[in-house]
């Protein structure tokens, strides 16, 4: 308030008693002004000012400058001064300044050098940036969080689709619900120098919500506007809210605003309804919960048919669960219903991204590649800014040995989406691909920082130390997740080198009698590691007979290096028609 500029520019108090900073005396206060100042601002409570009138006291105190203009200056400060802290005292009590405080105590985790939640010493996020808080319920029924958090959602993706946007992605921004977290320390968390927040309030068939733009760096709001409609108008209202937010944060905006985040949608109530219960089911990720979405999806259709949005959702639910938990002939019918309900959701919205990835996801999940291919590509240039789709396009770019294209993908994602383990995850797995073993382990090391029990990201770390040659810690890793599949892999890789290979042997017959065929590919694996290569090419013949997706890594996995040279494994990567 003296200066206009905060005593350690852009670094928070915590960061600053960390580096040894110190308060520098500004040019219009006398030496004896100056020291009422630092003390006012020690780090330790024991010497800070205890009060603000003794705070006043030392700014007035010093009567004899060097120079007399000086102490005219500082005393129309101190005037200045006098009333702006009156002013917070009011501001205060209304809770204007509730979320402008930057001083937080330190986590474990944000000390932690390298920890993907550790905020950065100096914030400049990049301009035109946002985070979407989950909207606060305020409906009187917890039945209906799910409305407020899908509400969130499409409000999120709606501004997602404004290129000129940076949208921190939906897991990050939410992994802060119901915490007790500061608008500054979340910004430097995210990296957004904009952050959108409001409530919901929903009555039969009626809405209300309010929402506020706060700027991140400053603290202050910058917009903010409540808006009643009914339900059928919620379309609408999102391009509404978009459209004020990115005008909002003098976003210059390019194209139909409108036609980019109506794209797909509904104006029917219960069908925006039920896609919403969907989103919530298909979120737990497990084999009820895609059945559950396709559930939602499905009533969701029958109330609209033209529902794009809803037949893409139902399409990758089913190709979810037909590649990870459908059992036999429900695998291909799966499918066969994943296809047409994509090619279904393109036909009503040609240019629908989430059509375009839920057609790459069918494809990939039958191997035809090639079409997978154009399909990713095609979901990345319409919806650059969603970090799903930089994730699954980016993984599937680099097991098609197209590393650069890849990698440059995943890094995005990471950026928008930097506090969900999954884009660490995911990233570890292409750099593993991609042979870089090093980068592997550090990015699954931060997938699991995030979350201690993310089991995929300790297998493919174990996985990256057994071809670095460390098997110990490959073993180390991998036993930390014994019951994971990956794990599982990975440990009878390693124990066949550390011995004995009694041990090794009953691992290799648990791991086959626990997956069956199912773990073709990975048996090929394991047997061109122990240098058997015809029943490595007899496995790898089984999985492409089943038809397992883990032969999409076969082109670049290094664990096939034995078979590179084998004309059978060449016709087999022929078959494949890799892009």
């Amino acid at each position: 308030m003296l200066s206009g500029r905060r005593p350690f520019g852009n670094v928070d108090a915590l960061e600053a008693r960390e580096r040894g900073a110190r308060v520098q005396p500004l040019g219009v206060l006398t030496h004896g002004q100056n020291a009422a100042l630092a003390q006012a601002l020690a780090f330790d409570r024991e010497r800070r000012t205890a009060s603000v009138e003794e705070l006043l006291k030392g700014l007035a105190a010093d009567h004899q400058p060097r120079r007399r203009p000086l102490a005219v200056l500082g005393t129309a400060i101190i005037g200045v001064f006098v009333t702006g802290v009156l002013t917070y005292l009011v501001l205060d009590k209304l809770g204007v300044f509730r979320h402008s405080v930057v001083v937080q105590p330190a986590t474990t985790e944000a000390r932690q050098a390298g920890s993907p939640q550790a905020p950065t010493a100096v914030f400049n996020p990049p301009s035109h940036s946002i985070a979407v808080l989950p909207f606060v319920n305020l409906s009187g029924d917890a039945n209906q969080q799910y409305f407020s958090d899908g509400l969130t959602e499409e409000v999120l993706n709606s501004l997602s689709r404004i290129n000129e946007l940076q949208v921190a992605a939906r897991t990050s921004s939410f992994s802060f619900k119901g915490k007790d977290v500061d608008i500054a320390t979340i910004a430097h968390r995210l990296n957004v120098g904009a952050v959108l927040e409001g409530s919901v309030r929903r009555s039969a068939n009626t809405v209300r919500i309010s929402a506020q733009l706060v700027n991140a760096v400053t603290g202050f709001h910058v917009w903010s506007q409540t808006y009643d409609r009914d339900l059928g108008d919620v379309l609408k209202l999102e391009t509404e809210i978009a459209t004020a937010v990115a005008e909002a944060l003098k976003v210059t905006i390019l194209g139909d605003v409108a036609a980019k985040i109506e794209l797909g949608g509904t104006r029917n109530p219960a069908a925006f309804d039920a896609y919403l219960r969907g989103l919530k089911a298909y979120a737990r990720g497990d084999a009820k919960a895609y059945l559950d979405a396709v559930a939602a999806y499905t009533e969701a259709i029958r109330l609209d048919p033209d529902y794009a949005l809803a037949f893409a959702g139902r399409s990758i639910a089913y190709s979810n669960y037909a590649g990870e938990f459908a059992p036999g002939t429900a695998i291909r019918e799966s499918y066969d219903k994943a296809l047409a309900d994509a090619h279904q959701a393109l036909a009503i919205a040609p240019e629908l991204a989430e059509g375009y990835l839920a057609l790459a996801l069918f494809f990939d999940g039958s191997l035809d590649f090639v079409q997978a291919s154009e399909a990713h590509e095609r979901a990345r240039a319409l919806a650059p800014g969603n970090a799903e789709v930089l994730r699954l396009s980016g993984r599937f770019a680099v097991s098609m040995g197209h590393i650069d294209r890849g990698l440059t993908a995943l890094r995005r994602a990471v950026l928008l989406d930097p506090l969900n383990p999954h884009s660490y995850e995911v990233l570890s797995e292409a750099l593993y691909y991609a042979r870089r073993y090093q980068e592997t382990v550090a990015a699954a090391t931060d997938a699991i920082s995030l979350d201690s029990d993310y089991e995929r990201a300790y297998g493919y770390r174990g996985l990256a130390h057994y071809v670095l040659g460390d098997f110990e810690r490959a073993r180390t890793s991998c036993q930390a997740k014994p019951n994971y599949w990956i794990s599982q892999w990975c440990m009878v890789l390693t124990y066949e080198k550390l011995g004995p290979h009694a041990e090794a042997e009953a691992t290799l017959a648990k791991f086959k009698a626990e997956n069956g065929d199912a773990s073709a590919y990975q048996y090929a694996t394991i047997y061109a590691q122990r240098g058997n290569r015809r029943e490595a090419l007899e496995w790898l013949g089984t999985a492409m007979r089943v038809r397992d997706p883990g032969v999409e890594y076969l082109k670049t996995d290094p664990l096939l290096d034995p078979l590179r040279n084998e004309p059978r494994f060449q016709a087999i990567e022929r078959e494949l028609k890799f892009p």
